[in-house]
């Protein structure tokens, strides 16, 4: 009996090379490309970023890493960044995984906690990237949208007893922490896996970490792309139970960090913790003031944790058009479950937020 050519049932994508039939997954075909705009303006306040720049520690790491470690792959696991992760942290070394951004840690965990075709239940508004995430790894992304007053659903995503249950908190694109009893309470009914997402802990709201070691799995996901100003460099981190670090490592593998990525980041961790501390009360001043501004021009600024402010507007496409023709970069957001069309506006030094006042009086 003939054997049977395993793709020849499968139908090939348009298109062959050297006869060999091009065959993508099935659960592939609606999933679109990310394609966060990319603002050329003179103030791109889009994106979350630290705008006051790089610390200074870290860009005398790098060039002075970057000529002896190009050739070289770095040392796999990056102890050493662990290490200083962990002091930052005061945990250990064996509850940190780092990752080329904490993106990379997500979806680490994702692949090593799920099987496909299991549940990842996540609030709505929430980080765009999770459900991609999902999808790619065979899961299924399910959304609950907020509370009215914008915190978790507890029963709602508990009843959907997910394999992977992910909190963002402070929440992006709200801005707003979630309620620790909100988060303590689907930590203990949660059906697997709670996911915490800090990338904006330094700017407002409680930290989490002191709950990676309860009786149930948690994983506690930060980065330094945002407070850190460290966004070019791509270094994340998760804080969990040596058991959950553990097989996030397994699916992770070696060499996610570059040398001077992990030598600009060590160096920031180690001698510039108060240059961070002094841009975090900068932003914290800022966005309040902010706030405020917008409030007294007629706009209602959801109140925020984070460095960045969400601006309910009528039609967010048509405003954000006009502040790029005026030079100013921000996010537009539409039909967000219980808000509506929003700009996120990151918040960096004053100069920025007043030209962006400007030009929003004159374009609303």
């Amino acid at each position: 009996m003939p054997t049977r050519n395993a793709t020849a049932a499968t139908p090939p994508l348009a298109g062959r090379k050297d006869g060999i039939a091009v065959v993508r997954r099935a659960g592939y075909d609606d999933i679109a490309l990310y394609s966060a705009p990319q603002q050329r303006c003179a103030v791109d306040l889009s994106d979350n970023v630290n705008l006051w720049g790089a610390p200074p520690s870290a860009l005398v790491a790098v060039r002075t890493t970057i000529e002896e470690s190009v050739s070289r792959y770095p040392v796999a696991y990056e102890p050493a960044l662990r290490n200083a992760l962990a002091r930052h942290a005061g945990v250990a070394p064996e509850m940190i995984v780092a990752g080329c951004g904490s993106d990379d840690v997500l979806d680490s965990a994702m692949r090593a906690f799920a099987e496909p075709g299991d549940t990842v239940c996540l609030p709505a508004p929430s980080f765009s990237m999770i459900p991609v995430f999902a999808r790619v790894n065979g899961l299924v992304p399910v959304a609950v949208p907020l509370t009215l007053q914008l915190d978790a659903d507890v029963e709602r995503m508990l009843e959907t007893r997910a394999r992977i249950t992910y909190l963002c908190s402070p929440n992006n694109p709200t801005g707003q922490p979630f309620s620790p009893q909100a988060v303590e309470r689907i930590i203990d009914g949660a059906a697997g896996l709670v996911i915490i997402d800090q990338a904006y802990a330094e700017f407002g709201g409680e930290s989490f970490t002191r709950l990676v070691m309860s009786r149930r799995p948690v994983l506690v996901t930060r980065t330094m792309s945002k407070a850190f100003g460290l966004a070019g460099l791509r270094v994340g981190y998760g804080i969990g139970s040596p058991d959950v670090i553990g097989e996030i490592l397994k699916v992770r593998g070696p060499y996610r960090i570059s040398a001077p990525a992990e030598a600009g980041a060590i160096a920031v961790l180690t001698n510039d913790q108060s240059w961070v501390t002094e841009r975090v009360a900068e932003v914290v001043a800022n966005r309040a003031r902010f706030s405020r501004e917008l409030a007294l021009s007629g706009f209602s600024p959801v109140p925020s944790a984070a460095n960045f402010v969400l601006v309910p507007v009528e039609n967010s496409t048509a405003l954000s058009a006009k502040l790029h023709d005026a030079g100013i970069g921000v996010r537009a957001l539409r039909a967000l479950p219980g808000i509506g069309d929003a700009l996120r506006i990151g918040i960096g030094p004053w100069h920025l937020m007043q030209r962006c006042l400007d030009a929003l009086a004159r374009a609303a």
